[in-house]
């Protein structure tokens, strides 16, 4: 069973116009054309945003080897 919810947007001439254009071109109602756009947009949110990839630096190398606990040891006391 489809449960539907009447609502009251408001929603600019212009935009509205283009709305009700579009949906005579598709065959379809002004009422399913917003539904589509607004489910569209809200699964495209749900995904997480695609994160820049983390920068990279130069080291100069290893200073010590980690496995050496008296190497390490004698660079932490410096």
């Amino acid at each position: 069973m489809v449960v539907h919810m009447k609502t009251t947007l408001s929603i600019s001439d212009a935009t509205m116009a283009r709305l009700k254009q579009e949906a005579v071109r598709q065959g379809r109602t002004m009422s399913e054309l917003v539904e589509a756009a607004l489910r569209a947009h809200l699964e495209r949110h749900d995904e997480p945003p695609e994160l820049p990839p983390l920068p990279m630096f130069r080291t100069g190398g290893a200073r010590v080897n980690l496995a050496n606990r008296d190497s390490l040891y004698d660079v932490m006391e410096r």
